[in-house]
């Protein structure tokens, strides 16, 4: 006899349906870490050139986001911060909202995610100052 409780293998099958785009997000995502991590971004030729240095000798806000990912899987985070702080807090970022996501499809229910207009404006804002402050004279310390 079955209790009211147990899932049944319908139920099962369906939540694990359900987990397979959130499974093979972290599968992709992990897989562009583990590359990072062994391919090392410090040894010129591996990766392309940001096209905006190169051509302006400007760092734009992704100058030393590889840098900051390898340094995290290598779990030196002052190296990754010095590298790319905005690239550590996205990386942050992507772990707290996956994990919200999975828990809403494991419990099936629909995930929206909806900021507020002043969240994203504030967001392009910061990263318009840091990317500023990294090419004036005294953010040397931002330089990747």
């Amino acid at each position: 006899m079955h209790s009211v409780n147990a899932p049944t293998s319908s139920a099962r099958r369906g939540a694990a349906a359900r987990l397979a785009v959130p499974a093979g997000v972290l599968a992709a995502v992990a897989g562009a870490l583990a590359y990072v991590g062994t391919v090392d971004p410090h040894e010129p030729g591996h990766y392309p050139v940001c096209p905006l240095l190169h051509l302006t000798g400007l760092y734009c806000p992704g100058c030393g986001g590889l840098r900051s990912a390898h340094a995290l899987v290598h779990g030196d985070l002052p190296a990754a911060l010095q590298a790319n702080a905005p690239a550590v807090l996205g990386c942050a970022g992507f772990v707290v909202l996956w994990t919200v996501w999975v828990v809403h499809v494991a419990r099936g229910r629909p995930l929206r995610i909806d900021p507020p207009p002043v969240l994203l404006w504030s967001l392009g804002a910061l990263l318009l100052v840091f990317t500023v402050v990294r090419n004036l004279p005294f953010g040397g310390w931002l330089h990747p």
